[in-house]
């Protein structure tokens, strides 16, 4: 227990040396000599909290915010000396907005918990005492020996042992890991590939010596000392935990790095507290509030202290001083003055504030998972909310980092077309028919076969099939089409060609595709024949081309008699079994193959791109949002794939970065020579033509090193940027990177497999695509949908409508605070169950439903009109102008609340039929009064979108701030001490006067602000100002219609407003709309 908790507390690491030493089924030595190393246990961890630290880390994470420790400060201040207000009114709000935000977070923290159980509860087997023995995932010990299944996810980083293959290899995709659909080959280790039973298993004696855990997925250097010479062992040799067993039976394999310690866990980026902009505005306004607080509470002291310079005031006859009072230091006194005044107008910085907001996001968040536009019916997922605290977030993206494959594409490739003997070729239902041509024409020609035969014989696909019990004959499936064939390759295209060719003709490739192995069958409907592969020549960097757009393949032969082949079957095994330089030798030899080729044609295949990807991304940039592809994928496939979906346009200067292996100056290679700065300033002012950068992994790094600043700004102006090749800590760095450049823009990460999870952590807004590669992504982001296309209307109407409401939210409760807070700041007297229940019932409900419900123009509009989304970004709507402006109207009006109370009661005035004059609790609640009752109109003239829900909570606050004050100052309640309002409101309301000074003073407060609206409305509209506009003139017309029943057959209206034109057609009385 003593080591657990130091290792908890990080004084004592599991690992201490450079290596690690893995004894094959933990057969420890049993000298007496040895001391075992200890290693982390399998499970994955993705929550923040655990049940013990839960309490004091949330504690600790809320008081670092500036309000709570505000509130809390005040609220002991309360508690320690005597003020004119109860502790109550401090310290329940507070112990309210910390038992919400951590019921909040305690349940979002438990998902993850839930989430992370399945993963380290999956059922797994090992070996153990000379049996196979099934456990749960995250029982996997380092030196565990792992049997694994085909399409089962590999639990733990994996040697390697055997597999069922003959050879010893298997096949195996990481898509999750690096973004790679290609199927990958691994080796065993050679001295225990024949080890396919559990008892040779549980016999072997062996160790592995290998580095400690390091998060580079493409770097691993080990030794296996199986009692012979220790036999070297390299990535191909490695299982990483997150991929995938493919076209193999099963295999086994020894546990080397295990749960926080793989590859893909050392990938993750620690999850820590994500802040929004609008919680960091609202700290910024809150110290200037602050600012003010302590202005007042001084000032305030100081006046005290100067009126009571005088002995009359100093101790009148109704308040004498104790000896006590009067012996007392007056640096004491002084600081308790001051605290109390503090305390009297701490109301000026609304905890009620933080309660709403937090309420705000945690119910809007719901909206989101019940918008039907965001839900896909294929798969039955609808939108997720992993974390309501940045829903505001949504409306403030500046950058988008995407992933590629799953996020952008269908990870699945479809073939398009051909070319055989110059003829482009074309399916056309479910045929093969050349351009120009019809169905019914007829058969092909001697080359059209030949192309064929190459196509269907010359790759490396493999095929599996679902069998029963007994080998069965596989050249059975010749004759047709088997349902149940499953196709793998380490090449997409390849397999996109097999299968297609599979539906398209007679063809059949059984594609056991090892060297010299008989079962490559070519079937052409009229006669079967049978093919030996004699020679794979692996593709290479060097070697393989491919085009922009379409993925080219061309397709070409080379006819060799017997005595030439007997001269390259001799050439290549001399290449492949020399030991020195057999790289150059076998570049050699595929060079001398590969000469004089007659060219057959070519094929175009096609990654499917998700639905509407294409329109997505340009809907983002229209609303001013750049987009970056960050994707583990070769450079040929991520720039085919930016150039279909519309990332890159044809017309756009591409800009390429690849390759650079040495530290020359890759700022100089990207711009052909020329100077650096230079070249950035003419990207920066030239408005035509758009530029777009290409930049691999290993060039970041290099460019990163010595011009990182430079870098990115070259990156910062390009339209476009694809960084391919790159690491999962890649992909983070560069988000990093952009989110703390000067500008501090919000940024975005959109991803679907593990290889995305730092990148989405990293980001201000991480989300997760429901992909077919496991759950991590999802797990560890803030939001999850499950298409890449809904990514607009999250951004650009919930985005919008979450950022608009919580900005007025904000912006409101500071004005109204001051509205409250001034006038008892003017006049130092007020009513204590007023002041509780200002924030609480009398002016809550009203901003808080606006705040769910606001829309400032509809979310049709929002969609076809990505532009409007510029109008709310760089936190616009929580500048410091607007600030400044709310916080102004908040003192203007209270000033006008108080003087105008102040004048109306005047010296010697009376406003009762009885020649009564009203005192000073009629004068307190006749301010108070007017102040509920423009606070709350104040956010009646800014609420666009009225609801049922908005009219009830509106007025129903006014009217209940009546009914309360009739029944409190109506009856006298028992349970008071003292009962000061006893008949004050009645007595106000028999007054003619002081309705007609309500009514006044209000008129008086709001007449500037709309007058203020309708100027900045003609004259300096905003683009979403110019939408409504348009929208509600529309509605007039369309209501003009209806009412008066014009019918102008084939009649176009074209309204033009503020430049926005629609078109209103009248068929016959049916009304259509047409957006332009």
């Amino acid at each position: 227990m003593i080591r657990w908790i130091r290792q908890q507390l990080g004084f004592d690491p599991p690992h201490q040396s450079d290596t690690r030493t893995v004894y094959i089924a933990n057969k420890f030595p049993q000298h007496g000599h040895y001391i075992p190393q200890r290693f982390a246990d399998n499970r994955i961890i993705s929550s923040k909290y655990t049940i013990w630290n839960f309490i004091p880390k949330n504690l600790f994470e809320q008081f670092r915010r500036i309000a709570n420790f505000y509130f809390l400060i005040i609220f002991l201040v309360q508690l320690m000396i005597d003020t004119p207000t109860s502790p109550i009114t401090s310290g329940l709000p507070l112990f309210f907005v910390i038992t919400v935000t951590a019921i909040k977070q305690g349940y979002e923290d438990w998902l993850r918990h839930k989430a992370d159980n399945e993963v380290n509860g999956a059922p797994v087997f090992v070996v153990r005492s000379g049996s196979l023995v099934q456990t749960r995932s995250k029982n996997i010990r380092v030196g565990d020996i792992v049997r694994v299944a085909k399409d089962e996810t590999f639990p733990a980083d994996l040697v390697l042992l055997s597999s069922d293959r003959a050879e010893g290899t298997c096949h195996i995709t990481t898509t999750s890991l690096d973004g790679e659909t290609n199927l990958k080959t691994h080796y065993s280790v050679p001295e225990t590939a024949v080890s396919q039973s559990v008892s040779r298993l549980e016999s072997l004696q062996a160790v592995v010596e290998c580095q400690q855990p390091e998060a580079d997925l493409y770097r691993y250097h080990s030794q296996s000392d199986h009692p012979n010479p220790p036999h070297t062992l390299g990535p191909e040799n490695l299982l990483l935990r997150g991929a995938r067993l493919k076209n193999t039976k099963e295999i086994f394999g020894v546990a080397v790095y295990t749960g926080m310690e793989s590859k893909m866990a050392l990938n993750y980026k620690c999850k820590s507290q994500k802040r929004s902009a609008v919680e960091k505005s609202m700290n910024t306004f809150l110290i200037i509030y602050l600012g003010i607080l302590l202005f007042e509470a001084i000032l305030s002291t100081i006046l005290k202290y100067a009126w009571q310079a005088e002995n009359k005031w100093d101790e009148p006859f109704y308040n004498q001083k104790t000896d006590q009072e009067r012996n007392s230091s007056q640096i004491l006194k002084f600081i308790s003055d001051f605290l109390a005044f503090l305390v009297l107008y701490n109301f000026i910085i609304p905890i009620s504030l933080y309660v709403t907001v937090e309420m705000q996001k945690f119910l809007g968040s719901f909206f989101i998972g019940w918008d039907l536009d965001l839900y896909h019916e294929e798969s039955d997922q609808k939108a997720q909310v992993n974390t309501s605290d940045l829903n505001e977030e949504l409306g403030q993206v500046e950058y988008v980092f995407t992933d590629k494959t799953g996020t952008l594409t269908e990870n699945e490739m479809q073939f398009r077309e051909c070319s055989i003997n110059g003829i482009k070729y074309q399916e056309i239902n479910g045929k093969l028919i050349p351009e120009g041509m019809t169905e019914d024409s007829p058969d092909g020609n001697k080359e059209e076969e030949l192309f064929l035969k190459a196509v269907s014989l010359c790759h490396t696909v493999q095929i599996s099939y679902d069998q029963t019990d007994g080998p069965g004959d596989p050249f059975s499936h010749a004759n047709g089409f088997s349902p149940q064939m499953e196709y793998y390759a380490s090449s997409p295209d390849e397999k996109a060609l097999v299968e297609k060719y599979i539906t398209l003709f007679c063809l059949f490739s059984l594609a056991k595709c090892e060297p010299y192995s008989e079962g490559c069958l070519f079937n052409s409907c009229v006669s079967a024949r049978r093919y030996k592969l004699l020679h794979v020549l692996e593709f290479d960097a060097d070697r393989r081309r491919m085009s922009k757009g379409l993925r080219t393949l061309v397709v070409a032969c080379r006819h060799f008699s017997a005595d030439e082949y007997q001269e390259v079957d001799r050439r290549l095994h001399e290449a492949r079994t020399a030991l020195q330089q057999r790289e150059e030798r076998l570049v050699e030899v595929f060079n001398f193959i590969e000469k004089d080729l007659e060219l057959l044609g070519a094929t175009g295949v096609e990654d499917k791109l998700q639905d509407k990807v294409q329109e997505t991304i340009e809907s983002l940039r229209l609303a001013g949002i750049k987009v970056w592809v960050l994707t583990g994928d070769k450079h040929e496939t991520a720039v085919s794939v930016s150039l279909s979906c519309g990332h890159f346009h044809r017309t756009m200067n591409i800009l390429e970065l690849v390759k650079q292996k040495s530290d020359s100056d890759p700022l100089y290679t990207l711009f052909h020579g020329c100077d650096v700065r230079l070249c950035l300033c003419r990207i920066r002012e030239d408005h035509v033509i758009q530029h777009g950068l290409v930049v691999d992994g290993a060039s970041l790094s290099l460019a990163l090193r010595e011009h990182e600043k430079l870098f990115m700004e070259v990156c910062k102006n390009c339209s476009a940027v694809l960084c391919c090749r790159m690491a999962p800590l890649q992909k983070a760095k560069v988000v990093r990177l952009l989110k703390t450049s000067p500008e501090k823009p919000i940024t975005l990460a959109i991803g679907d497999g593990a290889n995305d999870v730092s990148m989405i952590q990293e980001a201000h807004v991480g989300i997760g695509i429901m992909g077919k590669e496991g759950r991590q992504a999802v797990r560890n982001s803030d939001y999850a949908i499950a298409r890449f296309k809904f990514l607009a209307k999250l951004l650009l109407v919930h985005g919008h409508f979450y950022y608009i409401r919580i900005a007025t939210l904000v912006q409101y409760f500071f004005y109204k605070n001051v509205c409250f807070i001034t006038p008892q700041f003017l006049y130092q007297f007020f009513c204590f169950v007023y002041l509780t229940l200002y924030n609480i019932c009398f002016t809550s409900l009203p901003i808080l439903v606006y705040s769910l419900f606001e829309q400032l123009v509809h979310p049709h509009v929002l969609q076809s009109k990505p532009a409007l989304y510029r109008d709310i970004s760089k936190n616009s709507l929580l500048s410091f102008k607007t600030f400044l402006y709310w916080t102004f109207l908040g003192f203007c009006h209270a000033f006008v609340f108080f003087f105008g109370s102040y004048t109306l009661m005047g010296e010697d005035t009376t406003l009762m039929g009885n020649g009564q004059m009203f005192g000073n609790w009629t004068f307190g609640t006749l301010v108070f009064t007017v102040m509920v009752i423009t606070v709350t109109l104040k956010l009646a003239l800014e609420t666009h979108f009225w609801t049922w829900m908005n009219h009830f909570v509106t007025w129903g606050s006014i009217a209940f701030y009546f009914i309360f004050s009739l029944f409190y100052g109506g009856i006298i309640w028992p349970f008071l001490h003292t009962q000061d309002m006893y008949f004050i409101f009645v007595q106000l309301l028999s007054s003619g006067s002081a309705w007609f000074a309500i009514f006044i003073i209000v008129i008086t407060c709001l007449f500037p602000d709309v007058i203020k609206k309708v100027f900045y409305r003609h004259l300096q509209p905003t683009s979403t100002q110019k939408s409504q506009v348009s929208c509600t003139f529309l509605k007039i017309i369309l209501l003009s219609i209806s009412v008066t029943g014009v019918k102008c057959l084939g009649a176009i209206l074209t309204i033009c407003v503020y430049g926005l034109k629609r078109m209103v057609q009248v068929h016959s009385g049916c009304v259509r709309i047409h957006f332009c």
